[in-house]
């Protein structure tokens, strides 16, 4: 669990934290699940709700009341924590961890800059440099 989302969710009381902390764990193990190459699809909001045995809308609700970030936004962050630890730490090409991460390659270079502010290949270069 990222600082934020931790600090929040020991926040958070009853129920609501309940749902964040089993979003947070299912979240977690499934975004280093697409690391380790062990997941078949990358799963959707809907999914993560099904598991929970609550509505897409609650879980989504839920999230935000106690976090004031939605559901997808916390999954990004994930996401975009994972693409930086495989560009730094493999000689993978950006298009090949794109592919591991289950990503055409231009959306995956699109999805970076607009978290991150540059390309994979510019984040790896300024940071190996």
């Amino acid at each position: 669990m990222d600082n934020k989302a931790t600090a929040i969710a020991t926040e958070a009381t009853g129920r609501p934290k309940e749902i964040m902390e089993e979003y947070l764990k299912l979240l977690d193990a499934h975004v280093q699940d697409i690391k380790n190459g062990v997941a078949d699809e990358v799963l959707e909001v809907r999914e993560f709700a099904q598991m929970m045995f609550i509505s897409p809308k609650h879980l989504s609700n839920t999230i935000h009341e106690v976090t004031g970030m939605s559901s997808c936004a916390l999954y990004e962050q994930r996401l975009v924590k994972i693409s930086k630890e495989l560009i730094l730490e493999t000689d993978d090409s950006i298009a090949s961890i794109a592919r591991h991460l289950m990503y055409d390659p231009s959306n995956f270079s699109k999805f970076f800059k607009r978290f991150v502010g540059v390309t994979p290949k510019q984040y790896r270069d300024t940071h190996r440099a």
